[in-house]
């Protein structure tokens, strides 16, 4: 791929200032859609990269091109889009105004929804998925960290993306076979609402065998409410997606060993979702737990776990800020 207009990151927050700085510092043409507060703080302190395992790399803002204004979308050779899916509709708006048909558009988001609104506004344009396994969090001061590990998976077609957008500290693998890995990736996301509503970090929610029992359970109603629909999940982990519930049961000392790749993630990392709770942001609830519920009602899979963390979190988005620190009990 020889395009060497600007990558423009739609929206960029957590992920997107991370994948965007990661891809700026090794060479690329980088432009940040970005809100004015995190604007003004990268153009203080520029961007800082850090991960559990050692990177720490500095993006200088110099290297970078600060935007609020989408106009700068029509310089686009790629637009990596990394807003919420309810905030999807509306960028993908802004991107069929400014950006010329055909352009690429690569979906970083989580989920099913967002790929699908971005294809459905978008029909003219090149739009692909993609997966994000880990998550950054956001420290301040033009600081994002990484907190736990893997590579981002997208989706092939007519151009080459993975290797044009793989850098040093940031893999891309291709793959023909995107939906089912998104399914897999939606089924461990599951987890994000329980980890939100517990307030614990993720470690910590890991090696508490009741937590990783609701965690199990969360799953299996979702993996029933799949293979209604004829949807074979890929899995992020080297267990088949149908044997993680199964290893989630295992007695602490077990599961350690069974799932050690599952525990290779920064000792104070937490979910996006618990960032959003604590912040009094709106949650992507309704893309996880609501999608499956929805598509229970469909085939008639009953899903009330699914349904008791979709309505538990939306009770805490609806105190404001702050996280419920609820115990595995209060889910049954």
């Amino acid at each position: 791929m020889t395009d060497r207009r600007p990558i423009v990151v739609a929206g960029a927050g957590a992920i997107g200032c991370f994948v965007g700085g990661m891809l700026a510092a090794h060479g690329h043409d980088v432009t940040l859609l970005v809100r004015p507060g995190v604007a003004g703080q990268i153009r203080t302190h520029g961007l800082r990269l850090t991960d559990f395992d050692g990177l720490d790399e500095h993006v200088p803002a110099s290297k970078l091109t600060l935007s609020q204004d989408p106009t700068c979308l029509a310089e686009a050779g790629i637009v990596l889009v990394t807003v919420k899916t309810a905030d999807t509709a509306g960028m993908a708006r802004l991107i069929a105004q400014h950006t010329p048909a055909l352009s690429t558009v690569l979906s970083l988001q989580n989920g099913l929804d967002a790929a699908e609104i971005l294809r459905e506004v978008l029909p003219l344009h090149d739009v692909r998925a993609g997966m994000v396994p880990f998550n950054v969090v956001p420290h301040g001061d033009g600081r994002y960290h990484r907190a736990t590990s893997g590579d981002i998976v997208v989706e092939t077609g007519r151009m080459p993306l993975s290797g044009y957008l793989s850098v040093p500290g940031l893999r891309m693998i291709g793959t023909g076979a995107i939906n089912g890995v998104q399914w897999g990736k939606l089924l461990l996301n599951l987890n994000n609402g329980l980890n939100a509503l517990s307030g614990l970090t993720l470690q910590e929610q890991l090696f508490d065998r009741r937590w990783r029992r609701v965690m199990a359970a969360q799953m299996a109603e979702a993996l029933a409410v799949l293979k209604a629909h004829g949807i074979y999940p890929a899995s992020s982990t080297p267990l088949p997606a149908r044997l993680i519930p199964w290893v989630l049961r295992l007695p602490t000392p077990l599961f350690s060993r069974v799932a050690a790749r599952m525990l290779t993630i920064d000792p104070m990392a937490r979910t996006s979702m618990s960032y959003d709770l604590e912040a009094g942001k709106p949650t992507e609830i309704d893309a996880l737990q609501g999608r499956i519920i929805a598509m229970g009602a469909q085939e008639g899979v009953a899903t009330p776990l699914c349904q008791r963390v979709r309505d538990l979190v939306k009770e805490a988005q609806a105190r404001g800020p702050g996280l419920p620190n609820l115990t595995p009990s209060d889910l049954r």
